[in-house]
């Protein structure tokens, strides 16, 4: 089984550690969710409501945000240079060394 390492800053600047398997066809949001992080993703994965804000800290070559993504995100109070919505990001060999923050509204 193929696996990523993902790493979660939290607000105290600490950082857990995530193996995430890259066979199952997962995105960000729900690898958050199923670790027990404080995330919603009260629309499912549509990026519909931003509830699973995050701030990418570092990252390889992520896909870059699509148009219905950026429209949700400009809509953020908090937004940042570096946010993205973690449900946008499916896990494969890309997100491998990722840094996230969650921000999430």
């Amino acid at each position: 089984m193929n696996e990523v390492a993902i790493w979660v800053e939290d607000t105290t600047g600490a950082r857990q550690q995530i193996s995430v398997p890259t066979d199952m066809n997962l995105n960000l949001m729900e690898v958050l969710k199923g670790s027990d992080y404080p995330i919603q993703g009260t629309c499912g994965g549509l990026a519909l409501c931003a509830t699973c804000h995050v701030e990418v800290l570092e990252s390889g070559a992520l896909r870059p945000p699509s148009d219905q993504e950026l429209d949700m995100l400009d809509s953020l109070p908090s937004l940042t240079n570096h946010s993205r919505l973690a449900c946008q990001l499916p896990i494969d060999q890309r997100l491998a060394g990722l840094i996230v923050r969650i921000l999430g509204e």
